[in-house]
């Protein structure tokens, strides 16, 4: 009977084998999944070629009933406000199952040196310059009361795990509320710093990382720019010691692409007021006067830049192009030196 028994257990552990081994299989797999995740060091958002002024392309995606725009810009490295504008009309808490929503992933270049590092406050994004082009990240920027600094500065050195030392402006303000502060946040779950850390030669401010998943591409922070922590911990082994960081607020680009004129506003607030709107009306047509001198060749139409700026939704739109010549013109003002002069810029208003 008792070797029976043992025949029998023997067998059921046998049976039990393969299905024993194909979950410790399973096991180091995740496990490896998880290491080489976790050690990927290569960028969530893609390098887009430059063309001309423009870069990257308008994307679509599908919502699942249980998603928002707050969880949608978290998992496809885009900031919240920016997904808000691109997509009027959609509850951003809320969009429903099958939707179809924008990505605005398709941007007017900034007008700024191109290389290292370029935030623009009034899009909430930074562009990082590359051999192969332009990588572009959301970015939570400093509330009114505590803006982030325009300036021109470098990175000075990366840092892993940071600890915050917070400064006395913010103890001081959580000792008004009644709350306390620690003159140091070690790393953790707890470091408003999140895992990584670039620190700028711009006394007291840094790119880093964050402990709190909503905020990125909004003003949240006291100055400091905050990326997703997925960003900011493959991003930091990217940028050298002394890539430039230039930091502007332009919130109408204009640019050339192929002979086309495109335009790109941004309102700063997901609500959008007629004060906001006379700003921008305002420093476009300063942009366009500015352009005109540039380009005197282009003509572009006052339907279309008031459609943009009533919009203000931070997507690229032609405006206008370049004008074309025809053979035979060309021949006649070769032949005739006083009218080889530039054609001046058609301004449809």
């Amino acid at each position: 009977m008792w070797l029976k028994k043992c025949a029998a257990v023997l067998v059921c552990l046998m049976s039990l084998a393969p299905a024993v081994y194909a979950a410790q299989n399973q096991k180091q797999a995740g496990a490896a999944d998880a290491e080489k995740a976790e050690n990927d060091r290569s960028p969530r958002v893609p390098t887009f070629a430059l063309n001309g002024d423009l870069a990257g392309e308008l994307q679509v995606f599908t919502t699942r009933y249980e998603d928002t725009f707050a969880a949608i810009g978290h998992d496809e490295a885009l900031g919240y406000l920016e997904l808000v504008k691109a997509n009027p009309g959609v509850d951003p808490w809320l969009p429903g199952d099958g939707t179809t929503i924008t990505l605005p992933r398709m941007y007017v270049l900034p007008e700024a040196r191109r290389e290292g590092i370029v935030i623009n406050l009034a899009e909430y994004r930074l562009y990082y310059y590359t051999d192969g082009g332009v990588q572009v990240y959301p970015v939570g920027i400093g509330r009114e009361e505590n803006p982030s600094p325009l300036t021109d500065a470098e990175v000075t050195m990366p840092l892993e795990s940071p600890a915050w030392y917070p400064p006395s402006s913010i103890r001081a303000s959580y000792e008004a509320r009644g709350e306390y502060l620690p003159r140091m946040i070690p790393p953790g779950p707890d470091n408003p710093l999140g895992t990584h850390a670039l620190m700028l030669s711009e006394k007291g401010y840094l790119i880093h990382g964050t402990n709190k998943r909503f905020g990125i591409g909004l003003p949240v922070s006291a100055g400091c720019f905050r990326m997703y922590n997925e960003d900011i911990s493959r991003f930091v082994y990217q940028v050298q010691k002394g890539t430039s960081v230039q930091i502007i607020r332009e919130p109408v680009k204009l640019g050339l692409s192929g002979g086309e004129v495109w335009l790109e506003v941004h309102r700063p607030h997901e609500d959008y007021s007629p004060e906001d709107r006379e700003q921008l009306w305002q420093a476009t047509l300063a942009k366009l006067k500015a352009f005109r001198e540039q380009h005197p060749d282009v003509e572009v139409q006052r339907q279309s830049i008031e459609l943009v700026v009533d919009q203000a939704d931070g997507i690229p739109t032609m405006i206008g192009e370049r004008l074309t010549r025809m053979a035979s013109d060309q021949g006649q003002k070769e032949s005739n030196p006083e009218e080889s002069a530039e054609p001046e810029q058609k301004l449809y208003f």
